[in-house]
């Protein structure tokens, strides 16, 4: 689809209403820790750059950071995951709370320390990471908690679901089935940012967000062109009977797979790439929040492309402003 094709003042009508869109966002949590600094000289212990540390933050990552895109940009977010009782933990609950949402989907499993992804920056290059983790699946009696959180709120208002797996524990193959399920029976979206180690489990979910790698494993097809695009994209809808999919393609935009057999390219809108962290939380985010409020699919991914086309261009977790979304569609 041609960017002179755009009917741009429908896009942002559709950002307007972001405000009525309330999504409940389950999946894994994590704290994203940046440490940033400076380097002028290696290690005389051994090959390694010395960085000297200017400043360190703390910021919402995984399924948080996919809330804090969908508040950021006015809509109503709740989330159902598992933290640790600790002080990461405790963290994630006070920015979550700072951005008005409430966090009584959150479970807190002793023995589970909270996730934590830490980055070290320097000269807007990442040096490092490191990952304090617990990956196994959470247990049946906090499955039963969440999906007993998620049953009671499917009722209140929510427009649309998504599922944010980073392969942490928290979305196992039975909390997708009754996700599924009890969506389908309301009617309520469900979307899914999927990791390849659990492409099976994503059965029937109305669409699916992965990167050109991930769709690549999940068909075991290789993706090099348009035409292997499309062959991934037939065999991932067919394996999962999914309604529809978003393949997202970097510097080659999106391929949207539709229900009716209908595949469109979306080009790139991205000027720089700084920094693709947190820009699969933000396609899904826009996508799914844009639905909420009655988009297209396809105007749905439009949106999600202008959106993530911001981010990259950031270095570190960041998140899009409805003024930012507007300011983009109206001048790229």
């Amino acid at each position: 689809m041609p960017l002179a094709n755009l009917d741009r003042d429908k896009l942002c009508s559709l950002v307007e209403r972001f405000p009525g869109g309330r999504v409940l966002v389950v999946g894994d949590i994590m704290l994203d820790h940046y440490i940033w600094g400076k380097v002028s000289r290696i290690s005389p212990e051994a090959p390694v750059p010395v960085v000297n540390v200017t400043r360190e933050n703390l910021l919402l990552g995984g399924a948080a950071n996919v809330v804090n895109n969908i508040t950021s940009l006015g809509g109503h977010a709740l989330i159902a995951g598992v933290i640790g009782h600790d002080e990461p933990g405790r963290s994630i609950v006070h920015h979550l709370r700072e951005n008005n949402v409430i966090t009584d989907g959150l479970i807190v499993e002793e023995k589970r320390p909270t996730t934590i992804k830490t980055r070290i920056i320097a000269h807007s290059q990442q040096v490092v990471r490191f990952d304090r983790e617990v990956k196994d699946d959470i247990s049946e009696d906090t499955q039963d908690i969440l999906l007993g959180y998620i049953r009671d709120h499917l009722d209140k208002g929510v427009n649309a679901i998504i599922l944010s797996d980073y392969c942490k524990g928290v979305v196992t193959r039975r909390l997708v089935a009754e996700v599924v399920a009890m969506a389908r029976e309301k009617g309520i979206m469900v979307a899914v940012d999927p990791k390849v180690p659990h492409f099976d489990y994503y059965q029937n979910v109305d669409i699916l967000t992965p990167n050109t790698d991930e769709a690549s494993a999940g068909a075991r097809v290789e993706i090099t062109d348009d035409s292997s695009v499309l062959t991934a994209g037939k065999a991932i809808m067919e394996k999962l009977k999914s309604r529809s999919l978003l393949i997202t393609r970097g510097e080659h935009g999106m391929s949207l797979f539709e229900g009716d057999g209908k595949v469109t390219s979306i080009p790139t809108v991205a000027q720089e790439v700084y920094d693709v962290t947190g820009a699969g939380d933000t396609v899904i985010s826009v996508l799914a929040l844009a639905s909420a409020v009655g988009a297209s699919l396809l105007d749905a991914a439009i949106l999600s492309n202008f959106a993530a086309g911001i981010v990259v261009g950031e270095v570190g977790t960041a998140v899009v402003t409805p003024q930012q979304l507007v300011e983009r569609i109206r001048h790229i």
